[in-house]
């Protein structure tokens, strides 16, 4: 499960960790979601992506059972994105979470987590709300502490490009042997 504010590249090392591991991954309902929608949303509007993020999530899961009973060897799936991400949004934006938002975080188990680093420059993007440090770092330090309050093995990555992916790779390997 990778996480972040946004603008750390979860999309980009989802790919590249999906193509390293040979392995099936989840993209971000949301942007999706906006992209058809449009970027001006409301409360009501979190639950849906929401919703659709975990229908991304049964999906993958739903494609890596069919892999392994035709032969692939899968032994992980890339998520970009949980449940954490909407609470954060929800309460961020609108000082309030969706009742199944919550429950679905109660309900989801995860391998580990891997939070990005806000190390990467901040990149315009019409589905992007924050350019200003002060908010990524306020989002950065929201995630790492609902991650710090929770039992799953997690860590940070950071580094530009190849480099994020590496280490991204040795994150995985130290929390699954964890």
């Amino acid at each position: 499960m990778v996480l972040g504010p946004e603008s750390t590249g979860k999309s980009t090392l989802c790919a590249a960790l999906a193509k390293h591991y040979d392995t099936i991954w989840c993209p971000e309902y949301a942007r999706q979601y906006l992209h058809e929608n449009g970027t001006k949303y409301v409360y009501e509007d979190l639950l849906t992506i929401a919703k659709g993020q975990l229908d991304g999530e049964d999906e993958a899961i739903a494609a890596a059972i069919l892999a392994k009973r035709n032969g692939k060897a899968i032994d992980k799936i890339i998520i970009d994105t949980d449940m954490y991400v909407m609470k954060v949004w929800c309460e961020y934006v609108f000082n309030n979470c969706h009742t199944n938002i919550l429950e679905q975080i109660n309900a989801r188990r995860y391998d580990a987590y891997i939070l990005c680093d806000i190390d990467l420059p901040w990149t315009p993007d019409e589905m992007r709300e924050y350019p200003d440090e002060a908010p990524r770092k306020e989002l950065f330090t929201i995630y790492k502490e609902i991650l710090m309050n929770q039992n799953t093995p997690w860590g940070i990555v950071s580094g530009i490009g190849e480099q994020r992916t590496k280490n991204a790779v040795r994150l995985i390997e130290k929390l699954i042997q964890a």
